[in-house]
């Protein structure tokens, strides 16, 4: 059962909106608003987690970072290599 909805009137730029509308495709304006503030409020709960950890244990260093994603880059390459040579 999907949550229920309310209509909410915005005021964007529009320009903005027009490009929006364009790009929403079949499944409409509202879909795709929806979908791109959902992101952004995933992204807000990040950067808050972010900065709670980083008030514990002091700020990611950039080598630290580097890391991580070197370790996520080989992760995704033997990933797509198990995932083809399965198929």
């Amino acid at each position: 059962m999907s949550e229920p909805t309310g209509k909410y009137s915005i005021t964007m730029p529009r320009d903005i909106a027009e490009a929006a509308k364009a790009r929403s495709g079949h499944s409409g304006l509202s879909a795709y608003v929806t979908a791109a503030v959902a992101r952004q409020i995933e992204r807000d709960n990040l950067n808050e987690l972010i900065a709670v950890a980083e008030a514990e244990h002091g700020p990611i260093t950039d080598e630290e970072i580097r890391s991580l994603r070197d370790q996520l880059t080989l992760a995704r390459r033997e990933q797509n290599q198990h995932g083809t040579s399965a198929a």
